[in-house]
C-alpha cells in the first residue's frame, strides 16, 4: 500500500515537472496532479495487461521476443495517459507524442524510485 502511494505522489510530480517543461502538456495545480495519477494509476490497473496483450498481437510477440516487452508496456502507459487526459479538463496532452514522452518519463523515474526505495 505504501508503495502504491509512493507512486501516486511522485507520479504526480513527474506529471507537474513534464508540464513545466513540455508546452503541449497542460496541467493546473499539485491537487489536479494528484487526481491525474490516480486516474492512471487505476486506468493503469484496470487496462495496461489487456493493451499490452494487444500490442504484443498486433506485432506478433516482436518486441516481447527480443527482450524489448518494456516498448509495448510503455506505448500501453502512453495510451492510458491519453485515456486519462478525456476525464479531467485540466489536464490535456496535445498529441499522442506528449503522452509517449510522459510515459517515459514516468517509467524512468518510477523504475529509479522502486530501484532506491523498495
Amino acid at each position: 500500500m505504501m508503495q502504491w502511494v509512493v507512486h501516486i505522489i511522485i507520479d504526480a510530480l513527474v506529471l507537474l515537472a513534464a508540464a513545466n517543461i513540455m508546452p503541449k502538456v497542460v496541467l493546473k495545480g499539485f491537487k489536479t496532479a494528484i487526481i491525474v495519477a490516480l486516474i492512471i494509476g487505476l486506468l493503469s490497473f484496470l487496462l495496461s495487461w489487456v493493451l499490452t496483450l494487444l500490442l504484443n498481437v498486433a506485432t506478433f510477440g516482436i518486441f516481447y521476443f527480443l527482450g524489448l516487452g518494456f516498448v509495448t508496456r510503455v506505448i500501453a502507459y502512453a495510451i492510458i495517459i491519453e485515456i486519462a487526459d478525456q476525464f479531467s479538463s485540466d489536464f490535456k496532452t496535445e498529441g499522442f507524442l506528449p503522452s509517449l514522452w510522459l510515459a517515459i518519463f514516468i517509467a524512468i523515474v518510477g523504475g529509479i524510485v522502486d530501484w532506491v526505495l523498495f
